[in-house]
């Protein structure tokens, strides 16, 4: 097998995922930030895609249909996550995470749609 996108940047990615949604799901600090986001009724929500989103990248590399739609999902997730901090005043390096991942998904949304 070679070392294409999706299995490169599509494992890390999906672990980064998984532990993110666990945390939105489960620590109080999450609630905290949400609550600093001002959109705490999402927390849940974000939580369980952000975790369909990481399944979904880890299935697509068997089934690229549903890699594409994971990393498209989450790509569009980070785009808002980007939104969210700049419209709370955040620094740019305090949205950088949220760049960075909503650029690697967007490059897996590229790499899924290649294998179809």
């Amino acid at each position: 097998m070679s070392l294409s996108p999706p299995l490169t940047l599509g494992i890390p990615t999906a672990l980064a995922f998984i532990i993110y949604g666990v945390t939105c799901l489960f620590t109080v600090g999450m609630r905290m930030e949400f609550e600093r986001f001002r959109v705490p009724q999402y927390r849940v929500l974000i939580g369980v895609t952000q975790l369909m989103g990481a399944g979904a990248l880890l299935i697509g590399m068997r089934t690229p249909v549903v890699g594409l739609v994971g990393a498209l999902g989450l790509t569009l997730q980070m785009a808002a996550g980007v939104a969210v901090r700049i419209r709370i005043g955040d620094t740019w390096l305090q949205a950088s995470q949220a760049a960075l991942f909503m650029l690697i998904n967007a490059w897996l949304v590229f790499s899924y749609w290649k294998l179809l």
